[in-house]
């Protein structure tokens, strides 16, 4: 949940499709409502195609501008030959956050829709130039699996984390104050 004693984190949220414009993006529109409601601000919502050439830009541009702390990504996970995503995003993650994309697939495989199924997912997540990025899949039912149970309660600590606002902390010792013997 956003924090009330400072700014609301801003957030960009994508569909990366080949075949969807925002009018009739519902998976999309639900995105939004999900961060919204949990009192993220969603600056807007933009549909690109799945073209590494195209998400690569639009990462760069939005990170290297400040434009947001995070941007949340739909689409183009799988293992199609049309789905690059992921391989657009990896090329440019200076830190993956491997975790996200394990926790996910977790989740999908606990539910009845999915099962073994979410073994084909390539959801991931990483952090470029102190913006936080997180790609799902492009199905309404896996996109708010993922934003409810493991983006929306993390986001706020995972982005103070990547612009160097926080530190972990193990027990009531920061790590950053851990000595090794």
């Amino acid at each position: 949940m956003a924090d009330s004693k400072r700014p609301r984190l801003r957030v960009i949220t994508v569909t990366i499709s080949d075949s969807k414009k925002r009018a009739n993006d519902e998976v999309g529109k639900a995105l939004d409502e999900e961060l919204r409601g949990a009192g993220f601000e969603v600056l807007r919502h933009v549909v690109i195609r799945d073209e590494p050439d195209f998400i690569r830009e639009f990462v760069r541009g939005v990170a290297n501008d400040n434009e947001a702390e995070a941007i949340v990504m739909s689409g183009g996970t799988g293992i199609n030959p049309r789905d690059q995503t992921f391989e657009a995003l990896e090329s440019i993650l200076e830190k993956r956050i491997d975790g996200f994309g394990e926790a996910f697939r977790r989740l999908s495989f606990n539910d009845p829709s999915i099962g073994p199924f979410a073994i084909l997912s390539r959801a991931t997540a990483g952090v470029f130039n102190r913006c936080t990025i997180y790609s799902l899949p492009g199905s309404k039912g896996g996109v708010l699996l993922g934003v409810r149970q493991t983006i929306i309660p993390t986001l706020s600590h995972t982005v103070d984390l990547a612009v160097g606002r926080e530190t972990h902390t193990v027990g009531k010792m920061p790590v950053s104050a851990r000595v090794e013997e």
